[in-house]
């Protein structure tokens, strides 16, 4: 049976059901909005490439790039082009691979109930040949050496080179040049039959529809492809040592500015649910406390000309890794270095005063209601949810930080020695 979470300061519910197969579906009833909006997630990401399933015993180590290749190819099969197949509908579909999960997606005005079953039968009806997969790994290769080039994704993956020694999350999601020459069509399917089980995968839809008719036309979608029932996949990263891999790393690319991102490794991993959830919001409360953009040491970076609109500071709150990134755009990076460094002391030292705490605080409950009238927001829900979050236990949880808890993190999480700084400098 279905069952109903109700957040009543948000006036908002979303109905939950599990199919036989184990499919987690989420309906979130938006009555009055035109668009309706649906994403088909796997838990498996660019990190995913040792694993064992429960029962079969053996662990399977596959190249780094499957899911991204996955991706890609899914997108293809005997009928010719998925994305033609939505467009002719009214709708626009897409996808992303990221770290820990890939995701199917499309919006539409019009012909919702025929734009999910395109979207139920595209992701569960893998077709790879030999010839398909050698064209795509040509695709794939050139996107590859396009963001070898991408300064903002080169400093970025440069970071967490940086942060990381041994956790997989350092390496790029669509793997190297090298990785993906390993791929096959054999792989593929491996790694396919496996992380896109019903069991390992959630649907969320959004928007003007019926939960009711959605969760049956979903059970009578899965009730073509009998599945049977799939061990527990197991995950295996090596032991991440604390140590970060290096404190600065540089490299040179066709920019017109200099750019630099400081990165802190979170040291104390392995939470999900609600205490992941905590950790989450009050980290990035205080990194915009400290880094916002009405910050006092953002305002005096701006008017020493060292930052612009570009500068940003996010956190990464994941079950087995975790991290905070900021920066952007400088025309001095070592001494933006020295300034953020002697601003992290300054605050450390002051501490963060109850007013401004709860300003910040005040504004992000706002933010957090406010984006409930956005479809797209509304449909993050399945990043939450493969870390054991619900989505509806963001306000309590914001209610019940203080500013205290917000000044142990300053202290906790930036520290000097998990602290790496990466910089991209333009060609002489």
């Amino acid at each position: 049976m279905p069952r109903v979470v109700e957040n009543k300061l948000l006036r908002e519910k979303v109905y939950c059901y599990r199919t036989e197969e184990g499919l987690d579906v989420f309906v979130v009833p938006k009555k009055g909005y035109n668009k309706k909006y649906a994403t088909y997630s796997t838990n498996f990401g660019s990190i995913n490439s040792r694993f064992v399933v429960e029962g079969e015993g053996q662990e399977v180590e596959v190249p780094d790039g499957v899911a991204h290749f996955l991706e890609h190819k899914l997108f293809e099969d005997e009928e010719g082009n998925v994305f033609d197949r939505f467009a002719a509908l009214g709708a626009s579909s897409n996808a992303f691979t990221g770290s820990t999960h890939t995701t199917y997606l499309f919006s539409t005005t019009e012909n919702f109930t025929r734009c999910l079953e395109i979207l139920l039968d595209f992701v569960q009806t893998p077709y790879f040949t030999d010839e398909s997969v050698e064209k795509e790994r040509g695709i794939i290769e050139q996107e590859i050496r396009m963001y070898e080039d991408d300064p903002g994704w080169r400093i970025y993956f440069n970071l967490l080179g940086a942060l990381y020694q041994k956790h997989p999350v350092k390496k790029d999601i669509a793997g190297s040049v090298e990785s993906i020459r390993q791929i096959t069509k054999d792989v593929l399917y491996q790694c396919y039959r496996t992380f896109y089980h019903p069991s390992n995968m959630i649907l969320f839809v959004v928007g003007d529809v019926d939960a009711q008719g959605i969760f049956k036309q979903v059970e009578n979608n899965l009730k073509k492809y009998n599945y049977r029932p799939l061990g527990e996949i197991k995950n295996i990263f090596p032991p991440e040592p604390e140590a970060i891999a290096e404190s600065y790393v540089e490299q040179r690319l066709a920019v017109s500015q200099p750019m630099l991102d400081l990165g802190f490794k979170e040291l104390d991993v392995g939470y999900d649910g609600k205490p992941l959830l905590r950790r989450e919001i009050v980290t990035s409360l205080m990194l915009e406390i400290v880094f916002g953009h009405s910050s006092r040491l953002i305002n005096e970076l701006y008017e020493k000309g060292l930052v612009n609109d570009d500068f940003d500071a996010a956190y990464v709150a994941e079950i087995g890794y975790g991290h905070s990134i900021i920066g952007g755009e400088t025309t001095d990076p070592q001494k933006l270095l020295e300034e953020l460094t002697a601003g992290i002391k300054r605050a450390q030292k002051e501490g963060i005063k109850e007013e401004v705490f709860e300003h910040h605080r005040r504004k992000r409950m706002g933010e957090f209601i406010k984006s409930f009238n956005t479809l797209e927001y509304i449909a993050n829900y399945g990043g939450y949810h493969f870390r054991g979050i619900n989505f509806f236990d963001y306000l309590q949880v914001l209610q019940d930080i203080t500013v205290k808890d917000v000044n142990e993190r300053l202290h906790e999480h930036l520290n000097s020695r998990n602290m790496a700084c990466s910089v991209i400098l333009p060609v002489d």
